[in-house]
């Protein structure tokens, strides 16, 4: 499977309105974004994978989406723990070291549990954004976000650049094929400097083929009529079912009770075990 490219199955979730996909994947990532739950994010993250696997989406398809995040996620830690060291005692109102490393670099109880709570929140939001992507026609993506009042010129745009993605990916190899062949060598035989210019001459050729597809599909648009009118209709858009309702009440719910657990129990945005 590539990267961002819709999944051509016959599931449960594929068979869901993209507005029903939208409204959850937005009401679940906000309740992820406001509440700092490690027990809300954990019920999140498992509720994702399980969606993933009745999607039939599998995870060893996602290993390089997963390799660039995980990246990103421990640069993150990483560098808020440097500028911040103290912040999960802030947090909590407590102290209790575990082991010192260097002066104000003591790591806490507090510290760390705040950090393997930052690393279950923004865990449990990608795999709702990948199954809302992966499962998501770009056309009906963008009747998606028109339903919601997005104005239809910019989800276009969006529908357009999803639905290029996997082209774009494609071209790409070829064109690495057609340069290798020509002699660029890009694999790890050879210098770090050599790779990085051979990559750039591979690149340089897919940039100007975009833009010279970006022209063909806008003057195609022009030619159309494309943004005469203030409003438009949509084929793609799929009409709610029962399915949808099920869906809504399921994530309504889960967002009910993550509310109630930090508005009740919590007492607060964040969870507090050292009180």
């Amino acid at each position: 499977m590539k990267l961002f490219n819709y999944s051509f199955e016959d599931t449960v979730i594929h068979r869901l309105s993209g507005v029903t996909k939208l409204i959850c994947f937005l009401a679940l990532t906000a309740i992820v974004m406001y509440v700092y739950d490690i027990r809300v994010f954990f019920a999140i993250l498992v509720f994702s994978f399980v969606l993933l696997r009745v999607a039939g989406i599998r995870i060893k398809d996602l290993k390089y989406i997963f390799i660039y995040v995980g990246v990103f996620l421990l640069l993150n830690l990483i560098l808020s723990y440097m500028f911040a060291p103290n912040f999960g005692p802030e947090i909590y109102d407590s102290y209790t070291l575990w082991f010192p490393i260097a002066g104000k670099y003591n790591v806490t109880y507090e510290q760390a549990f705040y950090q393997i709570s930052k690393l279950f929140k923004y865990s449990s939001v990608i795999p709702l954004g990948i199954l809302f992507l992966l499962t998501t026609h770009p056309s009906e993506f963008a009747s998606s976000l028109n339903a919601i009042f997005v104005p239809y010129k910019i989800t276009y745009a969006v529908s357009l650049t999803l639905r290029h993605f996997p082209g774009i990916q494609n071209e790409y190899i070829e064109i690495s094929k057609a340069q290798q062949a020509r002699g660029l060598d890009i694999s790890r035989k050879t210098s770090f400097w050599h790779r990085f210019k051979n990559a750039v001459a591979t690149m340089i050729p897919l940039i100007f083929s975009s833009l010279e597809r970006i022209d063909t599909i806008t003057n195609a648009m022009h030619l159309r009529g494309f943004s005469k009118h203030k409003t438009r209709t949509w084929y793609s858009r799929r009409k709610f079912q029962r399915i949808d309702v099920v869906a809504l009440v399921i994530c309504f719910g889960m967002t009910t009770a993550a509310i109630y657990v930090a508005i009740f129990i919590n007492r607060g945005r964040f969870f507090n075990p050292f009180r």
